[in-house]
């Protein structure tokens, strides 16, 4: 009886410390963002794929999709990120995107002159 006790308490223990370290992985795995600013090199509309040249001469190749929004001096482009970036080769923009299997994806995309332009007022 008391063997069934001790038996019972193990496999609540066991099963509450996989809930913990399985919960700690999910965390573990959720997506950084990281921030990207400098010239739009080239945009490859066909791949949805943004180069981005960053002052230290750098040049991310970011995905993009129809989810990643735009933000300009007006506010946010419903246009989308396809149809805005098309415009903006050689212009000076701000990315944030995030990494997963090696792939960088673009959660947002915003005019870095907007910035200046705020600086400058």
């Amino acid at each position: 009886m008391i063997r069934n006790m001790w038996l019972g308490k193990v496999a609540i223990t066991s099963v509450c410390l996989i809930g913990l370290f399985s919960a700690c992985g999910v965390q573990a795995q959720q997506d950084v963002a990281h921030i990207v600013t400098g010239i739009v090199k080239h945009v490859d509309h066909d791949a949805k794929v943004v180069v981005v040249k960053s002052a230290d001469g750098t040049e991310h190749a970011i995905k993009y999709t129809d989810k990643t929004s735009v933000k300009t001096a007006k506010g946010v482009d419903k246009a989308g990120a396809d149809t805005w970036l098309g415009a903006k080769e050689g212009a000076n923009v701000t990315v944030r995107y995030t990494s997963k299997a090696g792939e960088d994806t673009a959660v947002g995309v915003k005019d870095a002159a907007v910035k200046t332009a705020d600086a400058v007022k």
